[in-house]
Order: structure tokens, then C-alpha cells, then sequence
């Protein structure tokens, strides 16, 4: 440090520096603190739950979306809401929509047909949550579980608020955090995502 102070050019560089590290660190807490946060567990109910949506091929939902869609059956037969939407768009190349592969499933596994909602809109989170929200707002709603990949519960949750609901994170581990590298990886990624949508925002 006596190296930096005596020379200003060093200084001009480490001092900066060393402020952006400590707010990615910072951010990096926080992501993993509310990856390992379920809302479920202090809030009782909320008006709609939102399932983040992920490929599908065919209409035929990939693992990690199957986890997603699983958590938000549950949370609906436990009653902690009478609404589920199930968000996302296509890819070029698609034949159906990640909302609508998402809400056909839910409906398979027994879900009533008119409790289950699609919104498939958005090629990307801000978009799809954007999507659900005006459906939300549309029909009176203003809370909701946000159901997705744990690490992504810190930008989701702050994207919902941004967008004007109450929102809470119930994630699912079942799917995409088989292992340590992907949870690693998933951690490492949403830093930057968080950051990106904080300075950027949603568009």
C-alpha cells in the first residue's frame, strides 16, 4: 500500500479498482444469500406464481424447465395460489412457445386448465416477467411467487419490483443445480447479470 500512496498513477488505478471488486464481491453475497432464500417459507400465500420459462423441444419441456414446472405445481397444491403463468417465448426454429409447453404440461400432470395461465412472450427474463405482470395487473393481482433457478432469484425479484408487484422467490434445485461447477457457474453468471440490469436496466 506505501508503493500505491507514493505513486499517484498506481493510486488513480487501485483505488477504482479496488472499489469495482468489492461490489462484485458484494453482489456475489447477496446472489447466493437469496438463491438460498424460499420465500415459500414465511409467506403463506400471494396471488399468482410465475414460472420462469426454459427450452423445450417440440413442446416438450428440458429438465431444468421440468424442475421449475414441478416446484410451481407444488406451491399450487399447497394453495399458495389459484393462478399459475407460465412465461416465455420461442426461439427461431420453434414450433411451440415455452409458456405454451410449460402450461400443456401442467395441465398433464393434472392442474386445472383454467388455473393455468400462458404468457409466451419474451425472448429474454425482463420481457417474460414484463408479460406477466401486465396480466397480472389486467385481472387485479399484485403478488407472486417467482419460481426459476435459485441464483437467479436476486434479479428476478428485483426485475418483478421494478415492474410494480410484490414479488417472492421459491426456487427449485432439482434440475439445474446438479453440481458444484453449475452452481458455480450459475453464481458467477447472475453477479454480472445483476450488475448489468442495475446499471442497464430491463431493455
Amino acid at each position: 500500500m506505501g508503493l500505491i500512496r507514493r505513486h499517484p498513477v498506481l493510486s488513480a488505478i487501485a483505488v477504482p479498482s479496488l472499489g469495482a471488486l468489492s461490489i462484485v464481491l458484494a453482489t456475489a453475497m447477496a446472489v447466493w444469500r437469496s438463491a438460498h432464500t424460499d420465500d415459500a417459507r414465511r409467506v403463506g400465500h400471494a396471488d399468482a406464481i410465475i414460472v420462469l420459462g426454459a427450452a423445450q423441444y417440440g413442446g416438450r419441456p428440458t429438465n431444468v424447465f421440468v424442475g421449475r414446472l414441478e416446484q410451481a405445481e407444488l406451491l399450487y397444491r399447497e394453495g399458495r395460489a389459484g393462478t399459475v403463468i407460465v412465461v416465455g417465448g420461442k426461439q427461431p426454429g420453434d414450433k411451440t412457445t415455452e409458456g405454451d409447453s410449460g402450461r400443456a404440461y401442467l395441465i398433464q400432470k393434472g392442474l386445472p386448465s383454467d388455473a393455468v395461465v400462458a404468457e409466451p412472450v419474451g425472448n429474454d427474463t425482463y420481457e417474460s416477467l414484463k408479460g406477466a405482470v401486465d396480466y397480472m395487473k389486467a385481472n387485479g393481482m399484485h403478488s407472486a411467487f417467482l419460481v426459476s433457478d435459485p441464483w437467479h432469484n436476486l434479479r428476478i425479484k428485483r426485475m418483478a419490483g421494478d415492474l410494480g408487484i410484490t414479488a417472492y422467490a421459491s426456487a427449485t434445485w432439482r434440475s439445474a443445480a446438479r453440481s458444484q461447477r453449475t452452481r458455480l457457474e450459475g453464481y458467477v453468471r447472475e453477479t454480472f447479470a445483476y450488475l448489468y440490469y442495475r446499471i442497464f436496466g430491463g431493455h
